[in-house]
């Protein structure tokens, strides 16, 4: 006998309760939340003012941090999750300010969840990752070696080839170093 067939078992669940206890019921469950998430992200779109706004601030805070040294990886990540709660407490030089707006440009664009601001310049004329936007919040992603600031020649003339560095070779003596055993 099977204790569905039983008349004295019963289950102190409703209907709803067991639904929501099903497979089916827990896919709802996870499909609402997502929904809701989606909705919120949507509505909570920072517009194009605030995001220009606080990418400008995150660029100059780049270029304050960058100022006397050459950030890595790491620390430009680092100055990007600090950049998002903190604004630039004094300007940088103003010649490498007209030199950032002279040769880069920043472009804001919407998409239906987030929005993203992209640095076009001559070195990437298709745009590289600046900032995301999303649920109120500008994230910058910007890097120090995504920002043209200064421009020189690459070549005298098109049969030329491109100009680059000298380093002084090997070769001369600088003296002796007594710990290298020379």
């Amino acid at each position: 006998m099977f204790q569905s067939q039983n008349r004295n078992y019963k289950t102190n669940e409703s209907l709803a309760q067991q639904f929501w206890h099903t497979c089916l019921g827990k896919l709802t469950i996870g499909f609402g939340i997502l929904l809701a998430l989606l909705i919120f992200a949507h509505l909570t779109i920072p517009d194009e003012d605030t995001m220009m706004m606080e990418m400008t601030d995150n660029v100059y805070q780049c270029l304050e941090a960058n100022d006397s040294i050459k950030t890595d990886d790491i620390d430009d990540a680092v100055n990007n999750l600090t950049n998002i709660f903190t604004t630039v407490e004094e300007l940088p030089n103003k010649e490498v300010i007209e030199m950032y707006e002279k040769y880069n440009e920043l472009k804001y664009h919407r998409h239906a969840f987030h929005a993203t601001t992209r640095m076009y310049n001559n070195m990437h004329p298709d745009g590289t990752l600046a900032g995301i936007g999303i649920f109120g919040i500008v994230i910058p992603t910007i890097n120090y070696s995504d920002m043209l600031l200064r421009t020189g020649i690459m070549h005298k003339g098109y049969d030329q080839k491109i100009i680059q560095s000298t380093v002084v070779s090997g070769g001369e003596s600088f003296g002796s170093d007594p710990e290298l055993g020379l």
